[in-house]
């Protein structure tokens, strides 16, 4: 399993105006061959900042979500607004299993 863990720095402002193509993003990517977990989730505490967190079955599915139309529908959204940081981890998982 292929997990992607980060975030994006938005100012409020430049969430406000791109939240609705993140929702859109968000669905059609859960939709997706291969998408087992596909969120943003806005932080709390600090406004404009949103929480990535992917898994994914393999590295090929993910590379072919980078591909799909709604990821450069996203780009383009987000070169309207000011990002003011993009840190994103991929982790290769050797297994998973519950925790709790």
């Amino acid at each position: 399993m292929i997990v992607v863990a980060g975030s994006l720095r938005l100012t409020p402002e430049g969430l406000a105006a791109v939240r609705d193509v993140a929702r859109a993003t968000v669905t059609a990517t859960s939709a997706e061959t291969g998408c087992i977990v596909y969120t943003f989730a806005e932080d709390l505490r600090e406004p404009g900042l949103i929480r990535i967190y992917e898994e994914w079955e393999s590295r090929e599915t993910l590379d072919a979500h980078g591909r799909a139309p709604h990821m450069t529908v996203w780009r383009d959204a987000l070169k309207t607004v000011e990002v003011k940081g993009l840190e994103l981890k991929l982790i290769e998982t050797a297994s998973v299993e519950p925790f709790a």
